[in-house]
């Protein structure tokens, strides 16, 4: 066992040798000409809390919601430190299927086919790889896909959406090892009923489901460099933790067992003061797990630096970390995702590449899922296929001349979440930097403010000095509902009536901007 911690130690130690900032620009040459290399690493239901790039942007109070004894992830804030967080970023739908059939594709969830969880992505879809294929890109995908329906696991989907390599993508589940046959991947333990099993029985540092999915990403771009060195390559990763169950193989599963967790500072809300999309049902699942799993993320990160940085690509390589939504952790007195408080739809987004972003770059505007593609384009200088539905966000990120702060003045600071649902009907919400505006088919409509009530507990919706903003947020809301065809609003008379009346209700100015100070 201590053979073990002390090589997954080594290897975090190795990278932090290089964490100068610009120690790997001297060292690491350019192996390849023309497009950077594209690698997104996706973890799932993940908390941006616990990284310490979104701490440090915090209150005191905010980021140790747990309690004093906060989780290190040194790899992944050092992703942040030399490249731009993404503070208002959203799951545009906070469950797994819809929120990574938008990321994909860059359509909202209503518009692409997958709108609830397990449901299939339609078949005409394109996606960011088919495009970065079509120019050139060899594609791989690794780990959790759940854009296929039912299937679980369901190894390497017939559909494969412009990802060529999908030998290690597997459709649904949240398995935690694996093992390789002469017939593929394979879950190793299997359940009383034959069925592949969740256990952790056995997992060590190579068949523990984290580990081996970033030991296939690092034997992908060792192959990628013996035979597809000219091409440059576009790997996504798609972790299947820190959603639970909440297990984790050893030494993380007991790294944490002795911190006194605290209870989050809004766990014990009264539920006749709580939202009805979001009454308290007064739970919160193992956090030292959750720290466990997530430190295993941040470790093996570090080996993934280590890789580019051993094949001189680091320097010309866009690295992507993502969540596909959040989880609460006990927050508002719940567990999990499904609804627009912060800790379930705000997820971490943060973007690495160093010839075009600066490091330590702050995008507070607000951004979702949706998004991505057409970002990640613009940062490449590649087209879209002209069905995206998501805007080009990338000179947010790209601080060069004097662009950025023409296109801040120029950029309207507002995005759009809704439910996951299997009824047609569900809550809709419009989100900018400060405020968040949430409208359901039943209730009253709540209006948070972010900067003034970080916790997500009051309801400025009948303020009177709010009416400007609700109007504009409503009208945008509107307008949102009627291009991209969002039954949600347009089909609900309850909801419909209150957006009317908010538009009604006063004269807009101008549009509510963003502010740093709310981060």
């Amino acid at each position: 066992m201590l053979k073990k911690i002390l090589t997954m130690a080594a290897i975090t130690t190795l990278f932090a040798s290089f964490l100068m900032p610009s120690a790997y620009a001297e060292k690491a040459g350019v192996a390849q000409q023309g497009k950077p290399n594209v690698v997104v690493v996706m973890t799932d239901e993940h908390n941006f809390r616990t990284l310490g790039a979104y701490r440090k942007l915090m209150s005191e109070q905010q980021s140790n919601m747990w309690g004093a004894k906060v989780l290190n992830t040194p790899n992944i804030d050092w992703l942040a430190e030399q490249g731009a967080v993404a503070t208002s970023f959203y799951s545009s739908s906070p469950v797994c299927t819809p929120a990574r059939g938008s990321f994909v594709s860059g359509m909202y969830p209503q518009n692409n086919g997958a709108f609830t969880n397990h449901v299939p992505l339609s078949d005409d879809v394109i996606t960011f790889a088919q495009i970065l294929k079509n120019n050139g890109y060899v594609t791989a995908y690794i780990g959790k896909w759940h854009l296929d329906g039912l299937g679980k696991p369901q190894w390497s989907p017939k559909r494969k959406f412009g990802f060529d390599d999908n030998r290690y993508m597997y459709n649904r589940g949240h398995y935690k090892q694996f093992v390789d046959t002469k017939d593929g991947a394979k879950v190793p333990v299997i359940n009383a009923k034959g069925e592949p099993s969740y256990s952790t029985d056995g997992a060590d540092e190579k068949s523990f489901s984290t580990d081996y999915q970033f030991g296939k990403v690092l034997s992908f771009i060792d192959n990628h460099i013996n035979s597809h060195k000219e091409q440059p390559f576009m790997m996504m990763l798609s972790l299947s933790d820190p959603h639970g169950p909440d297990t984790v193989r050893a030494p993380y599963d007991t790294m944490y067992a002795e911190v006194d967790f605290k209870l989050p500072h809004t766990y014990n809300v009264d539920p006749q003061q709580a939202p009805v999309w979001a009454k308290p049902d007064l739970k919160q699942n193992k956090m030292a797990i959750y720290y466990g799993m997530i430190k295993l993320i941040d470790d093996n990160m570090g080996r993934l630096y280590s890789k580019l940085m051993q094949n001189k690509l680091l320097d010309n390589t866009i690295i992507i970390f993502t969540s596909d939504h959040g989880d609460l952790k006990g927050e508002h007195g719940r567990q999990n995702k499904s609804n627009p408080f912060e800790g379930s739809a705000r997820v971490p987004f943060i973007a690495y590449y160093p010839k075009t972003i600066v490091g330590g770059t702050v995008v507070p505007q607000a951004l979702t899922t949706v998004d991505f593609q057409q970002t990640l384009l613009g940062i490449i200088g590649v087209a879209g296929s002209g069905n995206e539905e998501g805007r080009d966000a990338s000179s947010l990120f790209i601080k060069i001349n004097e662009a950025k702060s023409t296109h801040e003045t120029a950029w309207q600071d507002i995005a759009f979440i809704r439910q996951a649902s299997t009824t047609g009907s569900g809550w809709l919400t419009a989100v900018t930097d400060r405020y968040k505006l949430i409208y359901n088919p039943e209730g009253e409509p709540w209006l948070f403010d972010l900067q003034t009530d970080p916790d997500e507990l009051l309801n400025f919706y009948t303020v009177p000095s709010y009416r400007q903003t609700i109007r504009f947020m409503a009208t945008k809301l509107k307008q949102y509902a009627i291009k991209r065809n969002d039954i949600f609003l347009l089909n609900n008379n309850h909801m419909s009536a209150q957006v009317e009346r908010a538009i009604a209700n006063e004269s807009i100015e101008q549009a509510p901007l963003y502010s740093k100070s709310r981060i």
